[in-house]
């Protein structure tokens, strides 16, 4: 995860997370009066940036989507739920391109398209776990708070991102990676290798994103909606209404997972295998 740092010694990187927080946030407000959960979400067909933002810009993506959700919070939704937008926005942007490079064997072409069958597969499913850790992480901490229960918003809003990224991603991309690439605007082009961490153990950190984000999405709902009555469950850690102990410590070791899934999983051998002819000169 060094490059969510190191990226900010790079005007150009900067300049991105800006334009993807003002492209996110601009998109977003003009569908706040489409709730689905007065004061906490609402229809977000805004929800495609940070996918296609996550793969194209990497970490200025990630912070573009969270610092562009907070925007769209003052327009409505602002409160201490927001933390947790924060973050789980930011891993909705950050989970794409830390799992995109796990897909491709070394040497492989792991340009960040859907321009083949098996790019658009690995899309979907990068898409699909996204949306996931991101609903675990907000589900979490507003059913901490005691406001929402995470087997409501987990689900609507795993759905809501999915939806949004599923239908209009594929789209975005075709449209906006070659060009992208031809301004010399990707985040492979503009860091140095040297800035992002090599990957050790790309293969257990795919494993345990995974495990955190789907994990913890079913194990919340299964929580949430009282699935377990025994054990401690029947102790009160199931209980089914925000503020319960059950989501509130049943689900921090997917939480811990997750995060240290995104130390694990590099992110320099996608880096190299845009080549040295692609990268900018300076």
């Amino acid at each position: 995860m060094r490059e969510v740092f190191t990226m900010w010694r790079h005007t150009q990187m900067v300049v991105l997370v800006a334009l993807s927080a003002a492209i996110y946030a601009a998109i977003l407000i003009p569908f706040k009066g489409f709730t689905i959960i007065p004061g906490f979400t609402e229809v977000r067909p805004a929800n495609v940036f940070p996918f296609v933002f996550g793969l194209l810009f990497g970490p200025a993506g990630a912070w573009g989507a969270a610092i562009g959700n907070l925007i769209g919070d003052f327009f409505g939704t602002l409160g201490l739920g927001s933390i947790g937008g924060f973050v789980g926005n930011f891993f909705l942007g950050f989970v794409p391109y830390k799992m995109w490079g796990t897909f491709f064997r070394r040497g492989e072409n792991a340009e960040p398209n859907v321009n083949s069958a098996k790019k658009l597969a690995v899309y979907v499913a990068v898409t699909i776990l996204a949306s996931a850790v991101c609903a675990v992480w907000i589900g979490w901490w507003v059913d901490l708070l005691g406001f929402v229960p995470f087997a409501a918003l987990g689900a609507i809003i795993t759905v809501n991102n999915a939806i949004a990224g599923l239908v209009l991603g594929p789209i975005l991309l075709l449209v906006l990676y070659p060009r992208v690439k031809r301004w010399g605007l990707l985040w492979t082009e503009i860091m140095e290798p040297e800035e992002v961490p090599a990957s050790r153990f790309r293969l257990l950190g795919n494993v345990l994103m995974w495990i955190g984000g789907l994990g913890g999405l079913i194990v919340g709902l299964a929580i949430g909606l009282g699935l377990y009555e025994q054990g401690l469950a029947a102790a009160g850690f199931a209980a089914g209404g925000a503020g319960g102990l059950g989501i509130g410590l049943g689900l921090v070791p997917f939480l811990i997972l997750i995060v240290v899934a995104g130390f694990l999983l590099g992110g320099r051998e996608q880096m190299e295998s845009a080549g040295e002819s692609s990268r900018r000169v300076r």
